[in-house]
């Protein structure tokens, strides 16, 4: 239903649709905003990515939604992503950014039928380190407001719904290992083992952290700076743990092999110790890895998210309900304790990746994206 203003100007709408071009306070959609794109492919996100101060703002096409972001979801694997491991076929120059959530200042005709322009929505698509993102009506969450909370579940939240789930085999008594288990999505498996009656043992690297995993319902935390881990689960576990919740890798990865139970499960789900390095790995011991295995007929499984959209809807649909019933904390670090402060503005989305792989934040790192209103049409 698009309709060309004269050569050169913005592309409008029919009007008896303007309304859906409208930001939902009544200010006009700016032409430009600020984004950031990968403009050469690194692991180091400093390097590969460029702040872009006049970039077009999109315009939905029918089935879309135009989202004004009002905070976007740091994640590891944001350099991995630089460094064009998804899709090498990929070139620079491309948007980046997982995850975002704000509201629809705009949208296509076919996207009103289940959208308004106001509307709280979430959403995991490429391209939210941006003031505004195109996102399809059809992958977009409703969420009942602009929460930063509601953002944790998206990745860091479905990733360990998912994968306990499909992979984990989870039953009352279980023994389950988290790595990381104060970060983004350990927190996550932490709470989500817990509910379906395991022991959890976790892994972190502070008091802070250790005293925020007894608060979520860790039975053992283990800050590794204090306490040797391999020690604590060859005294306390000797027979092993069934189930590892692993997103560390290198030495981590190997002392989680060697935890193992009879039957043992060891879910990879990352491996941030390595993507700094050219490589994107951090090299393990696996010359004697099928031995370990066999040796306890254990299993190791690997998760990526991508793979299982089809359990998504209905991962976040339960993580939503468990946060609405007060028996799931999403704990948010918008950077207050970090040496630059708050993450504010997407310059500080360089800050905060920085921030993340210094292994200090607690819960799910996220950057506030304020938006002053513009003048009243």
């Amino acid at each position: 239903m698009l309709r060309l203003a004269a050569a050169g100007a913005r592309a409008i709408v029919d009007m008896s649709y303007a309304r859906h071009f409208l930001d939902f306070q009544g200010s006009a959609i700016p032409r430009t905003m600020q984004k950031l794109v990968v403009t050469q492919l690194s692991p180091n996100f400093q390097e590969a990515v460029t702040l872009r101060r006049d970039c077009p703002v999109p315009l939905p096409g029918d089935g879309d939604l135009l989202v004004r972001n009002r905070f976007v979801g740091i994640n590891a694997s944001d350099i991995n992503y630089s460094a064009g491991r998804y899709d090498p076929s990929v070139k620079p120059p491309f948007d980046i950014g997982f995850e975002g959530i704000g509201e629809v200042v705009a949208l296509g005709l076919s996207a009103s039928a289940k959208y308004t322009v106001g509307q709280a929505v979430a959403y995991v698509t490429p391209g939210s380190f941006a003031e505004y993102t195109v996102v399809p009506a059809s992958i977009a969450i409703p969420v009942p407001s602009v929460k930063p909370e509601y953002l944790t579940m998206l990745v860091s939240g479905t990733t360990a719904y998912i994968s306990l789930k499909e992979l984990g085999e989870l039953s009352e008594g279980k023994k389950v290992l988290v790595t990381a288990a104060a970060g983004g999505t350990g927190q996550f498996a932490v709470q989500l083992s817990k509910i379906a009656k395991c022991h959890v043992i976790g892994t972190c690297s502070s008091e802070e952290k250790s005293a925020f995993l007894k608060s979520v319902g860790c039975d053992r935390p283990i800050n590794y700076r204090t306490e040797p881990v391999e020690t604590v689960l060859k005294q306390e576990y000797p027979e092993g743990v069934d189930v590892v919740y692993e997103s560390v890798g290198g030495a981590m990865f190997d002392l989680a092999v060697d935890a193992l139970a009879i039957k043992g499960r060891l879910i990879v789900i990352g491996f941030i110790s390595g993507y700094q390095s050219p490589t994107g790995l951090s090299p393990v011991k696996a010359g004697a890895l099928p031995a370990k295995l066999l040796k306890k007929s254990a299993s190791l499984r690997g998760f990526f998210l991508n793979h299982y959209f089809s359990k998504y809807q209905a991962a976040m649909a339960h993580l939503l309900e468990l946060h609405a019933r007060g028996d799931l904390v999403c704990e948010v670090d918008l950077g207050h304790l970090a040496p630059s402060g708050r993450f504010i503005g997407l310059e500080s989305v360089f800050q905060a990746v920085d921030y993340m792989y210094t292994g200090k934040n607690i819960g799910k790192l996220v950057v506030e994206l304020p938006h002053p209103v513009s003048s009243k049409l």
